[in-house]
């Protein structure tokens, strides 16, 4: 039989102590790689965004192009994507253009925008209306 005088010293709580010692690292690794998938998601919905709102600019009377394009642009962004956006449409040369200028979020979307702007661009051959 062994005494507790004669037993060695025990690592008991080893993993516990290295856990916590990890434990900002791994917090910020979380952090990065969730502001990276922001600002992947906003590269995915500007362009989206310049899509419908070239689509609807092709699709509108001359005179009513701005107007469409803009509101195809903010369309399917919802409220805190769409605070920040900026919808632009062009037309020359039988060729309408849309670009759309999105501020990327921190960390949560709405709350504070890094001083970085997505951009989309799109183009499309220009309806003929009758």
């Amino acid at each position: 039989m062994r005494t507790t005088a004669s037993r060695r010293p025990d690592d008991r709580g080893q993993v516990t102590i290295e856990f916590l010692g990890m434990t900002p690292t791994i917090l910020v690794t979380l952090v990065v790689l969730w502001q990276l998938v922001l600002v992947g998601y906003a590269f995915t919905l500007a362009g989206n965004a310049a899509d419908e709102a070239v689509r609807a600019a092709t699709a509108a009377a001359p005179g009513a192009r701005q107007g469409a394009c803009r509101a195809a642009g903010l369309d399917k962004l919802s409220g805190a994507w769409a605070g920040g956006a900026t919808v632009d449409c062009a037309t020359s040369g039988g060729f309408v253009t849309a670009d759309v200028e999105l501020d990327v979020p921190l960390l949560f979307p709405g709350v504070l925008s890094l001083p970085l702007d997505v951009e989309g661009h799109a183009g499309a051959v220009e309806e003929e209306t009758d």
